[in-house]
């Protein structure tokens, strides 16, 4: 019997940038991404979705957003009227550029309001694909193996950082940062660290992704931690969040 081929095409959308993964059933054919700066045009990640949607017919697309316009509920709560009121308490909401989304974690019994810019789901829907959309702070949390009673898992971006406090297999707390400084990055992991009483020799923590490109945060957060381990390391065409 012959193999169905699948073009599969992976989207990773960050706070300023752009990630794409092309795979042929199993095989691994392309990694690339783009980010934003000073001299990219407005439309710039606008432009560049659209080029990767035009590379081929894709058969199956699976979209992250690692943006940080989300909130995290308990896992049942149903109430999906008020999602775009609860994510307006972490960061500005407008109703009519974006789309609600709604991600659940079965493992850890917790759920993700998120919302998703409404062009790009738009330029992504009209094609008629079949497409899967996530969050990448449960796609983060399904990947977690939690063994230890007080854990800090931390995903890092370009110019971003996500993380879960996590004690007991129960999650404590979960962020996402849009920050250009890795001394911010440290800032905000040990304020948050004292605000739930995690203390330093008691907590182990995991980092993952970026963590070649944030050597600054991890060489600094290794001065204070006594547990730290790098458990993934993205290298090219292997980014954690899309793997």
């Amino acid at each position: 019997m012959q193999q169905l081929i699948m073009n599969i095409l992976n989207l990773l959308f960050t706070k300023d940038g752009l990630i794409f993964q092309i795979y042929k059933n199993k095989d691994f054919l392309e990694e690339r991404s783009y980010f934003v700066d000073e001299e990219t045009p407005y439309n710039f990640i606008g432009e560049k979705l659209d080029e990767v949607l035009a590379k081929q017919s894709f058969d199956e697309i699976y979209v992250i957003s690692a943006l940080n316009h989300f909130t995290l509920m308990p896992e049942g709560f149903s109430d999906h009227g008020i999602g775009y009121d609860l994510i307006s308490y972490n960061a500005h909401v407008e109703k009519e550029k974006e789309e609600l989304m709604l991600s659940i974690n079965e493992k850890f019994k917790v759920q993700f309001y998120y919302t998703f810019p409404k062009d790009f789901y738009k330029k992504i829907k009209q094609l008629g694909i079949p497409t899967y959309f996530n969050f990448s702070g449960e796609k983060f949390l399904n990947s977690i193996n939690n063994k230890n009673n007080k854990e800090i898992h931390i995903n890092l971006y370009h110019n971003q950082c996500e993380f879960f406090a996590i004690d007991n297999k129960k999650v404590i707390l979960y962020n996402n940062l849009d920050i250009n400084s890795e001394v911010d990055f440290l800032y905000f992991i040990m304020f948050t660290l004292n605000k739930i009483h995690f203390g330093i020799h008691e907590t182990t923590f995991f980092a993952y992704g970026e963590t070649t490109e944030n050597e600054t945060f991890i060489s600094e957060l290794q001065k204070f931690v006594k547990n730290l381990t790098i458990v993934f390391d993205n290298v090219p065409n292997k980014n954690f969040i899309l793997s």
